[in-house]
């Protein structure tokens, strides 16, 4: 509902407060001017979501009500996309969930999840503890969240035949199911955390749950939980709580490796603004977190514990990375050349290990030489993306790590759509050429072909991230309102900085356009009544 029409703010007045000029007598009082929006809205500043909103009504009415929801608050509503969005997800993997796959179901139905057939290889339909009683070959907590989800599911199983009310099912099935209600959750908890993360911008956490990388690889794998654990450890470090961050990123840690990286973004960042201290008790905690994770199952068996290790070092490259491309093009020849079985690749590693400390050094650089400190998630998704481009894994769910990390970066709706687009469509010829040419499947070029258009789109959103941290004035987050800085910096947000590797002269403009805000990228049309759009 909008209230009666007024007009905009005093321009003195960007807070939208009334107005404090005295009423005459003479005159009946005016009716105040409604409060400004006391959040960013989507339909005002970004080109794609005002479109859509057509579809409901159009953009937000300039004086319509903000901030008085009983109920369906940004919040809420950001979490019911996010139910949408798991649903969606498993209405695709429901063919897959009892574990049939004649004729090859899990490529013809696009359906296919690790977690499937890993019930049986890892020894959960017996009832066997991983690490324990069988070698698995991932991080202790994700083998921990798979034998979580067993017990359930047996218990589960267990009741269905006592009680016949409830649906039996096969053992797989149960366990399947059990799986993505629990991955469910951690989604959940990302868009929570997001949505702790944004600041006046709470809407930007609504691409998580609208997210078509989350419709396809929610259930893929268990990469969910892990960045449900990363997520929370930044809403944990933006909230000032810098012991509870480490202990929530070293339990990231101990579920998929990349959450460490958020260490080295930090360490940057802290440097900068003279701000170690916070960053010490932040590694500290995660350390002794993945410790007391790690150590219990390292000395009782220390062979499954070093497995994924070991796994990490002797697998080739994957399929859908740069370096199995250069490879395969040049006849199998470059690097190590043809491998025995069980041989570690040790020129193509030292290859990996040399690309990787370059783009560490490069986010390095930028975040200490850039004419103002990069906030925490643009530096993150610089960094955890330029790792997955060079590693020599990137299995599809991977792709998961950067969801929630792009939306801070840079919450643009095209953009992010784009690159979403790419990754979505890239499982598609995975798993045609897994099927097979004889099954009607593709050929591999086709498949190589959409990896390097996703790898050009996940290029092309770093560029934009890098001119953002470059041209702070172009940052959506920072022009969004004014005063901000960094809504995830917790301690960094506001702070001055203390060290700079170089000190560029910035451009007039760089320093006029930071913190503008609304006054910069919100500006009135006139003719439509709501801000200007400020698509970049």
């Amino acid at each position: 509902m909008s209230t009666q029409d007024t007009g905009p703010p005093p321009a003195d007045q960007p807070d939208g407060g009334p107005a404090s000029s005295p009423v005459r007598v003479s005159e009946p009082p005016r009716v105040a001017a409604p409060p400004w929006p006391d959040r960013v809205v989507p339909s005002w500043t970004d080109r794609v979501a005002a479109q859509a909103s057509e579809a409901v009504g159009g953009p937000w009415g300039r004086h319509a009500v903000t901030g008085r929801a009983l109920f369906w608050t940004p919040l809420r509503v950001c979490l019911l996309f996010c139910v949408v969005g798991l649903a969606l997800a498993w209405a695709k993997q429901n063919p897959c969930s009892d574990g049939n796959w004649v004729g090859s179901k899990q490529y013809t139905h696009f359906c296919y999840s690790d977690t499937v057939p890993l019930f049986g290889l890892r020894g959960l339909d017996t009832g066997q503890v991983p690490y324990l009683g069988s070698a698995v070959e991932y991080p202790v907590l994700t083998g921990g969240f798979m034998w979580i989800a067993s017990v359930l599911a047996r218990g589960y199983d267990s009741l269905a035949q006592t009680v016949g009310l409830l649906p039996a099912v096969v053992p797989v099935q149960s366990y399947y199911v059990v799986t993505c209600l629990m991955l469910g959750v951690c989604a959940l908890l990302v868009t929570r955390s997001v949505v702790g993360l944004t600041g006046r911008r709470p809407w930007d956490a609504a691409m998580i749950g609208l997210s078509p990388l989350l419709v396809v690889h929610a259930f893929t794998n268990w990469d969910l939980f892990a960045v449900a654990l990363a997520s929370l450890g930044m809403w944990a470090w933006a909230k000032r709580h810098p012991v509870l961050a480490g202990v929530l990123i070293g339990l990231g840690t101990a579920a998929k490796l990349y959450p460490v990286l958020l260490l080295g973004v930090l360490l940057v960042l802290c440097l900068r603004a003279g701000k170690l201290r916070a960053w010490a008790m932040t590694t500290v905690a995660a350390a002794a977190a993945w410790l007391v994770v790690n150590l219990p199952v390292a000395l009782l068996a220390p062979e499954n514990w070093q497995l994924f290790f070991t796994l990490n070092d002797s697998r080739p490259a994957d399929p859908d990375t740069l370096w199995n491309i250069a490879i395969q093009a040049s006849g199998g020849t470059l690097f190590d050349g043809p491998l025995a079985e069980g041989q570690s690749p040790s020129v193509l590693n030292a290859w990996v290990a040399v690309a990787t400390v370059a783009v560490c050094v490069a986010v390095a650089v930028l975040g200490l030489t850039a004419p103002q400190r990069p906030r925490v998630a643009q530096l993150a998704f610089l960094l955890v993306a330029g790792f997955l481009l060079v590693n020599k894994v990137w299995s599809p769910q991977y792709s998961l790590w950067l969801l929630p990390l792009a939306v801070l970066a840079r919450p643009s709706w095209r953009s992010l759509l784009l690159w979403q687009a790419t990754e979505a469509v890239l499982w598609v010829p995975r798993l045609l050429w897994y099927l097979g040419t004889d099954n009607k499947g593709v050929d591999v070029q086709w498949f190589f072909l959409a990896v390097g258009v996703r790898d050009v789109a996940v290029l092309v959103l770093m560029a934009l991230v890098v001119r953002d941290v470059w041209h702070p004035e172009l940052d959506r987050v920072r022009r969004s309102w004014p005063g901000t800085d960094d809504p995830a910096g917790g301690v960094l947000d506001g702070a001055p900085d203390r060290f700079r590797l170089a000190q560029r002269r910035p451009d007039p403009g760089d320093l006029a356009g930071v913190g503008r805000g609304v006054a910069g990228g919100l500006q009135d049309d006139g003719a439509a009544g709501r801000p200007r759009d400020t698509e970049q």
